[in-house]
């Protein structure tokens, strides 16, 4: 889950490392691969996916972390550097190709750095990179600037956008981009993010022998579902004792009943009473703390998104849902930063999206230790999951 914002890495994003009783088995860097015998990921192959989108007449395609550019029958890829104006020997190398090399019809290429964006100008119905949904950015800056505490923060009043401008943008989930190492088939890596091979196939431009190459950069389709949106009009609160009337009891309606007290003889005897042991039993209960205050911008789904994407402050610590232990740290194909820390009663948390880590594998932490902090630019939120044993669970529920 490369996870660079909130709904299309993860994500995580959609979501990264295997949660293994033990850590005595291989990795997983989707956190829902194939173990053993145990779990099925055929209905997962089976969730639907959104087409790829459109092209420019370039053939690009524009995310806010990166940009595609889609071959035409008979390109080379010296053609398609030309076409979009990049270095060709610099694009041949970062796909591990030969500058004249043929391509398919809709092969994917991916860009060393970034081209003029899509416009009308370029054949596109919008401006700009596609941008992620549901993110309310208001309410973002809105915190940023009740963080600021009693600084001095002056604010400008800016003339609110047209509709028009609205409408010229392009809306939708950026994919995560897997990088394909050596032994990997279009089918294990199908079966590694829960899409089928043949989206796989259709998102990338692949053969009909679904041939890959070592180094090849692939499109991760996304799920046809966007992510969760707020609902309009639910900005406004109502006062309190405006909301449903109470119910009258039935005591106001039929007297109680006469109560006869009888005295005891003898106090029975009581137990001694033992102290709890708080950390076995906020465990048992499965109550977890946030590893950082501030808005879900993404929520949990299923097959789709095995945890929460948390908005916050660049720099805000984040913190350990609970006492345990770090027993894996690592990075996805997009060098984003993973922890995994293993709790009691077979609960595993992950913190992806994690920069200035904090922490180092085999330590010991301590609920709501430090163990890394929101990064800066676009993706300032983490990625949070919660696993019950190898499963992935909502993490709502046990979060207090």
């Amino acid at each position: 889950m490369s996870i660079k914002h909130p709904a299309g890495r993860v994500f995580l994003l959609s979501s990264a490392l295997a949660l293994l009783a033990g850590c005595d088995e291989p990795l997983d860097l989707d956190l829902r691969g194939a173990f053993g015998a145990g779990l099925n990921t055929a209905e997962a192959a089976r969730t639907a996916t959104a087409d790829r989108p459109r092209p420019d007449d370039r053939g690009i395609i524009s995310y806010p972390n990166y940009q595609v550019a889609v071959a035409r029958r008979g390109d080379t890829l010296a053609d398609v550097a030309a076409r979009v104006g990049t270095d060709a020997a610099a694009l041949a190398r970062y796909n591990g190709l030969q500058v004249n090399d043929n391509l398919r019809p809709g092969e994917v290429v991916a860009l060393p750095g970034r081209v003029a964006e899509p416009s009308p100008a370029t054949g596109s119905p919008t401006t700009g990179p596609i941008q992620p949904p549901g993110v309310d950015i208001t309410t973002l800056a809105g915190g940023a600037i009740d963080r600021a505490g009693e600084q001095r923060v002056q604010t400008t009043a800016l003339a609110p956008a047209s509709s028009a401008e609205n409408s010229n943008i392009a809306r939708g989930l950026e994919p995560k981009r897997h990088k394909v190492v050596r032994g990997e088939t279009a089918y294990t890596i199908a079966r590694l993010y829960g899409v089928s091979v043949r989206s796989l196939a259709e998102w990338n431009g692949l053969g009909s022998d679904f041939a890959i190459r070592e180094g090849q950069f692939l499109l991760i389709p996304v799920p046809d579902t966007p992510a969760p949106k707020r609902a309009a009009g639910t900005t406004e609160t109502e006062m309190p004792g405006a909301g449903t009337p109470t119910p009258t009891p039935p005591s106001a309606t039929q007297p109680l009943p006469a109560e006869t007290t009888k005295p005891v003889a003898q106090a029975k005897a009581q137990e001694p009473v033992t102290a709890p042991d708080l950390g076995q039993s906020q465990a048992s209960k499965g109550k977890l703390g946030y590893p950082v205050q501030g808005k879900i911008i993404r929520e949990y789904s299923k097959g789709k998104n095995d945890g929460i994407d948390i908005a916050a402050g660049a720099g805000t610590a984040i913190g350990a849902a609970e006492a345990g232990s770090v027993i894996y740290i690592t990075q996805d194909t997009d060098d984003v930063p993973i922890i995994l820390v293993k709790h009691a009663n077979e609960l595993t948390t992950v913190y992806a999206n994690v920069d200035n880590i904090a922490v180092k594998k085999g330590d010991k932490v301590r609920r709501g230790q430090k163990l890394g902090s929101i990064p800066a630019g676009q993706s300032s939120y983490v990625h949070f999951e919660v696993r019950k044993g190898l499963e992935s669970v909502d993490p709502l529920p046990y979060l207090q």
